[in-house]
């Protein structure tokens, strides 16, 4: 096991003590093993707007793979039947049959899969010789060298931004802000396309000031795009849902200084992307059915179709 040092995990700020035993997340054992190395609860082509991911190949479809664990315990996990457990279906997939699955890029996602580090880093290694892309959903609670590894090898990441209360990631979430607010710092710093995701929990991290304290952390990340979700009953937490009134009033006001802010987990809701110079619709979405009549691409960059100027996509 690559990160074990006298039978402590360096993986993440747990430092689970490893010998004779498993981490917190369930999958990373002893003595060097990883018991869960190439296995995989989840296989299937998704929208890449899933993910979500609204600007990176806006339109395109990804073969998502999804593995068992997480470091985290998140009270209202909505993949809790995955991610809480390893007593779920699943089989081996090696690195190259994997990747030879694919078409043009890969997400990594479903429940936390950068406890399952070995794995993808052999995965998204192999992805980039054959011109793959390879795309990380993740909650970004791993230390700084585990960090800078994966993210050299990841195009686009969506990372949850859950909280911007210490206490709440700690006592609620099991994890660690400050961990959470370095790694997405560092994905932007190398390059990598980042999107953030917000679950809006009533009674956990919906008041006033801690949604102010998200927003000024994402406008120091220049135009990095921000989702906001609707929260709804599962697992362990009962709260009733987050209401769609508050929701949408939250991303208007979120848009008074973010460029991009989008709303998820609410029937019907429309989340275009609009031209910053033209006003033009680039991308129209409603659900998962997407219109890209509004781009164009040339030498590998997207414009506006209406007035020719770059328009705000990674390839």
């Amino acid at each position: 096991m690559k990160y074990n040092n006298e039978g402590l995990c360096e993986l993440c700020p747990h430092s689970c003590a490893l010998l004779g035993g498993k981490g917190l997340c369930k999958v990373r054992g002893g003595q060097g093993e990883l018991p869960f190395y190439g296995f995989v609860t989840a296989l299937a082509e998704d929208p890449i707007e899933k993910k979500p991911l609204y600007h990176f190949r806006p339109g395109s479809s990804i073969l998502s793979v999804g593995f068992t664990g997480c470091n985290l315990r998140c009270p209202f996990c909505q993949n809790w039947r995955i991610s809480q457990t390893t007593d779920t279906p699943g089989r081996r997939i090696s690195p190259g049959e994997l990747v030879k699955s694919a078409g043009g890029q890969i997400a990594y996602t479903y429940s936390e899969p950068l406890v399952h580090i070995e794995y993808l880093l052999d995965c998204m290694a192999e992805a980039r010789k054959q011109g793959l892309a390879n795309v990380l959903v993740t909650n970004g609670c791993i230390n700084p060298k585990a960090t800078e590894e994966v993210l050299a090898l990841t195009d686009a990441a969506n990372i949850d931004l859950k909280s911007f209360s210490e206490e709440t990631y700690s006592k609620t979430l099991g994890g660690d802000l400050n961990t959470v607010l370095n790694f997405i710092r560092k994905a932007w710093e190398m390059g990598v396309h980042v999107e953030l995701s917000t679950l809006v929990v009533p009674g956990l991290n919906d008041s006033e000031d801690e949604l102010e304290k998200c927003m000024d952390f994402i406008g120091s990340i220049p135009t990095v795009p921000w989702h906001l979700s609707a929260y709804h009953p599962n697992w362990k937490w009962q709260a009733p849902s987050t209401s769609a009134a508050f929701l949408r009033k939250t991303a208007a006001k979120a848009r008074q200084s973010l460029t991009f802010v989008y709303t998820g987990n609410v029937p019907g809701e429309a989340n275009d992307t609009y031209c910053p110079h033209c006003g033009e619709v680039l991308v129209s979405r409603r659900a998962y059915k997407i219109d890209v009549s509004g781009l164009s691409l040339k030498e590998a960059q997207y414009f506006c179709a209406s007035c020719g100027k770059k328009a705000p996509f990674r390839l």
